[in-house]
């Protein structure tokens, strides 16, 4: 029973998915236009980080929740609408990659923002050294990709980040956040030794290039 009900689930969030996708690829609207948005949305969320406070957080936490949700969606369908209208190009997986990282800053930079109008200092550093990991898991793949090839080794990707923040969001108000900027802090930092040792295993005989 309970296959059968996460299978038709899963079809029935599929099915949406690809109806949103087929009317906003109708509108012929630029991918890296709704990469943009998706962007703006998660600036709203980041907003919302920031202006909560000890009486109102756990609602203001709720609702950042739901508009990264939002957000998400953006980020789901900006590269099957590309697809759909035959609009893939190399300066759009570009353009997402680098609006990717400025909607991993600006969250944390909420978080940050929170913390420390709540004069928890502690977690000011804690959301600034995650931030600052978030960062490094994509440079460390992008810098060794560009040696090696592929460098898809580690667990902490920006999904599985976005889906813990947003758990985090939502929970806070039993204080959810707080343990999983731990979480994020330990995984996304054994994600970058993994790929820096993976990098050094796959590169210590090439030989190294020198230009003139």
């Amino acid at each position: 029973m309970a296959t059968t009900w996460t299978g038709a689930f899963g079809r029935a969030c599929g099915w949406l998915l690809d109806r949103i996708v087929h009317g906003l690829a109708l509108t012929r609207i630029s991918p890296n236009v709704l990469t943009f948005i998706g962007l703006v949305i998660n600036i709203g969320a980041a907003v919302l980080f920031g202006r909560a406070n000890a009486t109102n957080a756990g609602r203001m936490f709720l609702y950042a929740g739901l508009v990264i949700i939002g957000a998400g969606i953006f980020d789901m369908v900006d590269g099957r609408v590309a697809r759909r209208n035959n609009q893939v190009t190399v300066f759009g997986a570009f353009f997402d990659s680098v609006i990717d990282r400025y909607s991993d800053v600006v969250l944390f930079f909420g978080l940050i923002v929170y913390y420390a109008r709540a004069n928890h200092f502690w977690y000011v550093w804690l959301a600034a050294f995650v931030m600052a990991t978030s960062l490094m898991v994509s440079y460390t793949r992008a810098r060794a990709e560009a040696l090696i090839g592929s460098c898809k080794v580690g667990f902490m990707e920006r999904p599985e980040r976005i889906v813990l923040i947003i758990l985090g969001a939502l929970f806070n108000h039993w204080g959810v956040m707080a343990p999983v900027l731990w979480v994020l802090a330990v995984l996304s930092t054994i994600t970058v030794i993994n790929r820096i040792s993976y990098t050094y295993s796959n590169t210590k005989h090439m030989k190294p290039v020198v230009s003139d």
